[in-house]
């Protein structure tokens, strides 16, 4: 079989090559992704609050708010154009004129968090004149992988691997499958536990190149840190291919059409694209959602990952997560094998 399964590896391979369509979608693309995200997500500081000032406000309280550092002060004639201004989000708050001898009134959207934090530093910076002294003392700490894109890009490596191992599997083979050329495979004396494993060790080969280039690519240019080890993330990623590429084999077994097999990875996916914090974190669903969210393979791969360039982890921490990548491999893979349509 070790034979067999070399040659078809050999095969899968030198197809895909001779592809350049594909290798654009399987390299290049994902680097293009990750550039536009590096620069959509590059480290600007903290951004002031953007505020409405009614031009009726006393002079002292307009003043005030113009010698903050943390507002961008934009004043307003018209009260009706300011409030349209603050339903659009076009600023975070609106500081009107009180009644007489009243404080002056702040409008804010409380379902935005820029309005809350505006609101703060506007209450900041008006009772700053009437402290004699700085309430507190502030150290500012540069925490390692606290940025957005320090959590996104471990969630993109994960989501790719599982693109790879969904549709790099199910498209070819449920093609394979119209052109009735695997039912000639099925005639010959070949394996067919060979052929199908020949899938998912192709697509080891084809990740391995894939990764490793988002990684240098992330490290290089978004600064993204890798406190673990090497060896333990080279791991973790075989893990998750072939939990995936058991999951694609899976879904194509018995798909005959293309256009099947593209609502079924939709169907796959989906979950996985909103449930298993790809782009914010799962702990935002209700608490009686995240046994199921934990359960989904590429929740287990994110965490993992997350855990292992974000916080250094061990294999004994993401020891879970590598029980439920496997367990999901090893299942898809045996189930596919014995409902395999090959005609």
């Amino acid at each position: 079989m070790g034979r067999t399964l070399w040659e078809l590896t050999r095969l899968r391979l030198l197809l895909f090559l001779r592809e350049p369509e594909v290798l654009f979608w399987v390299f290049a693309f994902p680097i293009i992704m990750a550039l536009v995200l590096a620069f959509a997500f590059k480290d600007r500081g903290v951004e002031p609050s953007k505020i409405g000032v009614l031009a009726s406000a006393p002079d002292a309280v307009r003043k005030a708010l113009a010698a903050s550092d943390e507002l961008e002060v934009e004043t307003y004639d018209d009260r009706e154009v300011a409030e349209h201004a603050l339903a659009r989000g076009r600023i975070d708050v609106l500081v009107s004129p009180g009644a007489a001898s009243e404080p002056p009134l702040v409008h804010l959207d409380e379902n935005r968090t820029e309005s809350v934090t505006a609101r703060l530093r506007v209450r900041d910076a008006l009772q700053a004149p009437l402290r004699s002294g700085p309430v507190t003392e502030e150290r500012p700490v540069a925490a390692v992988g606290s940025r957005y894109i320090d959590f996104l890009f471990p969630g993109l490596l994960g989501m790719n691997i599982m693109g790879t191992g969904l549709w790099g599997i199910g498209f070819y083979l449920v093609d394979q499958r119209q052109k009735k050329l695997l039912r000639r495979m099925l005639v010959t004396p070949m394996p067919r536990a060979a052929y199908l494993l020949s899938f998912i060790t192709s697509r080891f080969v084809l990740l391995a190149a894939e990764v490793l280039a988002l990684l240098a690519f992330g490290l290089w240019m978004l600064d993204v840190p890798l406190d673990g080890s090497i060896v333990l993330f080279g791991l973790l990623t075989i893990f998750g291919a072939a939990s995936f590429a058991g999951l694609g084999l899976l879904v194509a077994s018995r798909a005959r059409h293309i256009e099947t097999i593209s609502n079924l990875m939709n169907l796959v996916m989906m979950p996985m694209w909103l449930g298993s914090g790809v782009f914010f974190s799962y702990e935002r669903f209700p608490e009686a959602m995240h046994p199921f969210c934990r359960a989904l393979p590429l929740t287990a791969l994110n965490d993992a990952l997350r855990a292992v360039m974000l916080d250094g982890a061990g294999a004994n921490d993401i020891a879970p997560e590598l029980g439920v990548l496997l367990a999901w491999g090893v299942v898809c893979y045996a189930v596919a094998l014995k409902v395999f349509r090959w005609e």
